[in-house]
């Protein structure tokens, strides 16, 4: 029923009708999955400025869903969303200025869209700032930044963003070292399954370093960790 409806309102050209019809399509919901009928629904929407659907237009185009693969389309499209303030195709420009895919590569102008993305709380934006401040791509070296950005992708459960903010507070880069610290974030990361944390854990552990030493711990993190096929933890 409610395919039924989305679909008298969105062959009337209602736009959020039509973007929500293509995420039916896209998903499965209601309909049999159809990439092409998704690409369809969506192109409407997009053509008629909804951003969520330009957005995922740019998706579409980027993965060859429904539509030929196509960097340039995908750039157009999220650049359309993401100067309407969609977060999500912020992050995705910028992923693409990052990569040079449709763009040519510009680490400027990857940071100007990541920092739109991260500043509205995209998680995966602030982890990318912070790597690009950590490594001084399109920006000026500065780990205290890397600091502040991963570890607002940390606290909103990002695994990776865990690993590269305990490993700040381990190594003293850009905060005052504190293994307390690193053990902490080293252990959220682990909890989420990422193998370098858990070895690191292990590592933490095995020396006694901002936890009590521990044996014990330290072969049930590096199993955890080589059991992934980690190479260190073996």
């Amino acid at each position: 029923q409610t395919v039924k409806w989305y679909r008298k309102a969105a062959e009337q050209g209602h736009a959020d009708a039509q973007f929500n019809l293509g995420v039916m399509y896209s998903s499965g919901w209601g309909v049999t999955q159809d990439y092409n009928e998704a690409a369809k629904w969506h192109r409407m929407a997009a053509e008629q400025g909804q951003a969520s659907a330009q957005s995922n237009l740019g998706v579409m185009y980027e993965k060859g869903l429904g539509v030929t693969q196509d960097y340039k389309q995908a750039v157009k499209w999220y650049r359309k969303a993401a100067e309407q303030g969609h977060r999500r195709a912020q992050k995705n420009l910028g992923f693409m200025y990052g990569n040079g895919q449709g763009v040519v590569q510009d680490y400027k102008e990857a940071v100007k869209w990541y920092r739109k993305a991260a500043e509205q709380g995209q998680a995966d934006a602030q982890f990318n700032l912070g790597t690009l401040y950590y490594f001084g791509r399109g920006v000026v070296q500065n780990n205290k930044e890397a600091v502040k950005w991963y570890r607002k992708a940390a606290e909103q459960g990002r695994a990776d963003a865990q690993l590269k903010l305990a490993f700040m507070y381990d190594s003293g880069h850009g905060v005052a070292q504190d293994n307390k610290e690193a053990v902490k974030w080293y252990r959220k990361s682990a909890e989420q399954g990422n193998a370098d944390a858990q070895h690191n854990l292990g590592v933490m552990y095995g020396v006694g370093q901002g936890v009590a030493q521990d044996y014990k711990q330290t072969v049930k993190w590096y199993r955890k960790a080589a059991e992934q096929g980690h190479a260190d933890a073996q």
